[in-house]
């Protein structure tokens, strides 16, 4: 609805314009030489009501927007009626005013589509008409009135036809875009489950006891893992950007904090890139999607990591008038001139002569710009070559500080989940096997199960993918043990899918989610708060 409210209001607005020029033009005929102004008066009064009645009409669009026919109707008669007066009052003089019915034609017709156009086709003949019979000056000539009917014929009938072509095209697009959408969401799903399992693995050796030669190896698995994952997670992004289906969920938070953990979470990544990374201090809170800050500050300090390998990195937070800014300054090679405002584009990368291979497709800073713009934050970059680059995410709210929640020192939290009862669904071996070690790896206690067909457990915490195959999914499964149990045991579902699909049924549930592929912090985290809420007393 919100396409079609934007069309009427812009022909609402046009009508405006068109009237004041009509006007202008009605009232410079009166000073042309053997022309008196008392002819046209009663034009320019009529055109004057009609301005003001227009702005209501404006209004009431404004006011109550939506897809009211008879609305667009009555408007097309008002402006039929008004052209039509200064048609017959002004005579051959005001014989340009016809450019108006053409514009009604063609407004209505673009922007409504072919219905309209017709209607507003057989308005402007019988506008037409009804000119021819009240003007003598058109019934002496008889070829004028001809060729104003054909035109007013055929220029709706040519744009007819470009509009069918265009609906056409619009509906093979449109279908093109739903198989686009439906392989990506296939393939999302598919391309998941390997990368969390290749992950999950890896930090089962992790835990493990390994030599100097075995960690290195296992270093090469992670980070090679962690440029298919950004990779991946990329494309997902931009996807997830083009569907339209991202909003902001505004939340408060202290900065630092954020920041740190999004550094301690970068921590091996920039030790692989031999990347020392320096937060500055700062007390400030704001309010915005943590998430998608989240990922737009990834997204710098993966490019910091490629492009200024082996310098330093500064990142810190700047008051900035009323608000703050994010700000992330690199040592590296810098970026030339010519091509800093084009690194925002998707897709675009600065290549220059023997340069190195640096994994990535160009994605990182256009998914940084347009996560920016949906959170009203101002992207910009600043460098200079051989100097290191800084970029600049402005605009963010400054809000009072709140109560922080307490935090776990780390060594307590790895502890957390020694003897917790897991019941592990997964229909996928690999990850099943992977998910499993990790958590036996934690010290859990872990019931390992490929279907829901038969399932009973006395677990304390229900871990299920989605997908189970045609019979059941993990929801179905989660439901089957609590009503089993007669209680609500704590549950996570860990998918591929999109989460905006199944928000709703694990919401009202109070089961949580967590998206594939999984880094193991973020399993443990979620199993420790899922614990704590087993153990919360009820009633």
């Amino acid at each position: 609805m919100k396409f079609e409210k934007n069309n009427e209001l812009d022909q609402a607005n046009l009508r405006i314009i068109v009237a004041s020029c009509a006007i202008t033009y009605v009232a410079l005929l009166g000073f042309l030489p053997g022309r008196e102004i008392a002819t046209y008066l009663p034009v320019l009064l009529y055109y004057a009501c009609f301005v003001v009645a227009s702005v209501g009409m404006r209004q009431a669009i404004k006011r109550w927007p939506g897809h009211y026919p008879a609305r667009r109707i009555l408007g097309m008669l008002g402006d039929y009626t008004g052209t039509s007066f200064g048609l017959v009052v002004g005579g051959e003089a005001a014989l340009p005013l016809y450019a108006v019915m053409v514009w009604i034609n063609l407004g209505n017709g673009m922007r409504f589509g072919s219905r309209y156009l017709a209607i507003a086709t057989v308005l402007a003949l019988g506008a037409l008409l009804v000119v021819w019979q009240l003007t003598p000056y058109w019934q002496q000539q008889p070829f004028m009135l001809l060729m104003l009917l054909t035109t007013s014929t055929l220029i709706p009938f040519y744009a007819h036809l470009l509009l069918e072509r265009t609906r056409k095209a619009t509906a093979l697009a449109e279908a093109a875009t739903r198989e686009k959408s439906r392989f990506l969401a296939q393939a999302s799903h598919d391309l998941r489950q390997p990368i969390h399992s290749i992950g999950l693995f890896t930090a089962c050796l992790r835990e493990a006891r390994l030599g100097d030669e075995e960690r290195r190896l296992v270093d090469s698995i992670d980070r090679s893992l962690l440029n298919v994952s950004q990779l991946f997670r990329s494309i997902l992004d931009l996807y997830t950007l083009d569907n339209g289906r991202v909003q902001p969920k505004w939340e408060a938070f202290a900065v630092e904090p954020f920041l740190r953990e999004l550094l301690r979470q970068n921590h091996e990544a920039a030790r692989w890139a031999g990347v020392e990374m320096r937060l500055v201090p700062s007390r400030h809170w704001t309010r915005a999607d943590p998430g998608m800050l989240a990922t737009m500050v990834q997204n710098v300090l993966s490019n910091s990591f490629k492009y200024a390998a082996g310098r330093p990195l500064l990142i810190g937070l700047r008051p900035r008038g009323e608000g703050l800014a994010i700000v992330v300054c690199d040592r590296g090679r810098g970026i030339a001139e010519e091509h800093q405002d084009k690194v925002f584009e998707e897709f675009y990368r600065v290549r220059e002569l023997r340069d190195k291979d640096v994994e990535g497709v160009g994605l990182g800073l256009a998914i940084v710009k347009r996560l920016g713009q949906l959170m009203g934050l101002e992207v910009s970059l600043r460098s200079r070559p051989g100097h290191g680059t800084c970029v600049t995410l402005q605009g963010l709210a400054k809000v009072p500080a709140q109560v922080p929640r307490a935090t776990v020192d780390q060594a307590i939290q790895a502890g957390m989940l020694s003897g917790l009862r897991v019941c592990l669904v997964e229909d996928d071996h690999n990850v099943l096997q992977a998910t499993s070690a990790l958590l036996q790896r934690w010290g859990c206690q872990v019931q390992a199960e490929s279907s829901a067909q038969g399932l009973s457990s006395d677990c304390e915490v229900i871990v299920a993918d989605y997908d189970l195959g045609p019979q059941a999914t993990g929801i179905d499964c989660i439901d089957q043990l609590r009503a089993q149990r007669g209680e609500r045991v704590p549950a996570l579902i860990m998918t591929g899918h999109d989460l905006d699909r199944l928000q709703g049924a694990l919401q009202a549930r109070g089961i949580a989610v967590l998206a594939k592929p999984v880094r193991p912090a973020e399993l443990r985290a979620a199993l420790r708060a899922l614990r704590e809420t087993s153990a919360a007393p009820t009633g």
